[in-house]
């Protein structure tokens, strides 16, 4: 054999050797479960633009299927709110929900879903993705075996449904309500009874009287549980919830298994989802908002400005003794306020002035 081909085939088996391992990564398919706080129809956050089964679509369709993400909802596989659990423990790979559901866990996870007059859509963004917020999300969570990606959000929230009108803080002593989170503890602080319902039992549970108010998320997700047939009060821009992040959880032995390309693909899939969903929410609140109000007599109104004002102070006594006691929720914590000085600093030169004053 001539020295030219004898250097020739040697060469391509060289390559050879080098690319069946390239080759067969990236024919490697994956096939996972998801599960989720939200019923299997729950529009939102399990169907339509940026919801659950919308994520796996885009995963599935970005990775040219060698990622499938098989969506349950809750009760389909496991209840709702035992996710947290399942992804952990590895029993699944993924669940889709709200972070402030596994205070319990953490109370560093609050901060990860919304903070009672904290930051809006822009800001928790701008702190999760610049800020530092996103190191700290990972760094709550691994002790869990999770990785947190953000793959949501409802932009602000609504106060929530009531059957009698709340004219002073008073009014709130005695009141059963649905309401997950920080806002729970603060509500406790007055005299409310406080239930953690998941969204399918809210309506019944108002229907018979096992409640007296609720708290879901907005006007069109509220409309589509029938929470206006049942309590005509409706208490507008939520003082606890101004932008609800939506989370995917991920097994961490199950994430590091993924190469480097399906990793990326998630989180921009994820990223995706984060700014779509808020744009639905936009659209759909605003027409749900006339019909509840025009049409179904409902009565929408902000909180007296005097419950605003205890609610806040009763916010920071309930978030300082947390914070107290939990040395990584400080971090965190810390960490949030710090951005939200400066967000609230420039957000009252831009966004601020702009619906106040130019857009009249």
């Amino acid at each position: 054999m001539r020295r030219r081909d004898f250097t020739k085939l040697a060469l391509t088996a060289a390559a050879g050797t080098v690319a069946a391992p390239a080759v067969l990564r990236a024919q490697t398919t994956f096939t996972w479960k998801m599960t989720s706080a939200y019923g299997p129809k729950a529009a939102f956050y399990s169907v339509g633009p940026g919801s659950a089964t919308d994520l796996c679509k885009r995963i599935e369709a970005m990775s040219g299927g060698r990622l499938k993400i098989q969506f349950f909802g809750a009760g389909e596989l496991i209840p709702a709110l035992e996710g947290f659990d399942a992804v952990s423990a590895g029993t699944v790979e993924m669940n889709y929900a709200n972070a402030y559901f596994w205070t319990g866990k953490s109370f560093a996870a609050q901060f990860f879903t919304a903070v009672p007059f904290g930051l809006n859509f822009q800001g928790v963004n701008g702190w999760l993705y610049e800020g530092g917020g996103m190191p700290l999300y990972k760094e709550v969570y691994d002790k869990f075996n999770l990785v947190p990606l953000v793959a949501g959000n409802t932009g602000v929230q609504m106060t929530g449904w009531f059957k009698k009108p709340i004219e002073k803080t008073a009014d709130l002593n005695g009141l059963k309500m649905r309401i997950p989170g920080l806002a729970g503890r603060v509500y406790k602080e007055f005299g409310v009874d406080v239930r953690l319902l998941p969204g399918g039992e809210i309506f019944p549970a108002l229907e018979r009287g096992v409640i007296d108010a609720a708290e879901f998320v907005g006007p069109y997700l509220d409309r589509q549980l029938g929470l206006q047939k049942v309590a005509k009060y409706y208490y507008t821009t939520g003082w606890h919830e101004p932008a609800t992040v939506s989370e995917v959880i991920v097994n961490k032995a199950a994430w590091a298994k993924l190469p480097d390309d399906l990793k990326a693909i998630v989180e921009n899939a994820c990223a995706a989802c984060n700014v779509i969903s808020e744009a639905w929410c936009q659209k759909a609140n605003g027409e749900a908002m006339q019909d509840l109000v025009k049409n179904q007599g409902v009565i929408a109104q902000p909180l007296p400005d005097d419950v605003v004002k205890d609610l806040r102070i009763g916010t920071a006594k309930v978030l300082d003794a947390a914070v107290a006691a939990d040395p990584i929720a400080k971090k965190v914590s810390d960490s949030y306020f710090a951005f939200l000085g400066t967000y609230k600093s420039w957000a009252e030169l831009s966004e601020g002035v702009y619906y106040n004053k130019i857009l009249g």
